[in-house]
């Protein structure tokens, strides 16, 4: 299944989710991506101010991609 993010706060979430299944800290992460802690601690609280490089480093940190489809009426997207 796949979850759509439709402004920061949902985007922080989803990196917050997917660092914790990983049992990653957020310094951790932070240094995988080559950003400080207070980064990612800021990313995942939703700053809507976040560069989009920054957000496709700490998504690459993940193993993880962004995909831009067209947009639905829910919050998942079939696999």
């Amino acid at each position: 299944m796949k979850t759509l993010a439709r402004d920061a706060r949902q985007l922080g979430n989803l990196i917050r989710n997917a660092r914790k299944q990983r049992a990653m800290s957020q310094k951790a992460l932070g240094d995988r991506a080559g950003l400080r802690q207070e980064t990612i601690s800021l990313l995942e609280s939703g700053n809507p101010a976040a560069r989009v490089e920054t957000v496709l480093s700490v998504l690459a940190a993940l193993n993880l991609e962004l995909q831009v489809v067209p947009r639905s009426k829910g919050g998942y997207l079939p696999d």
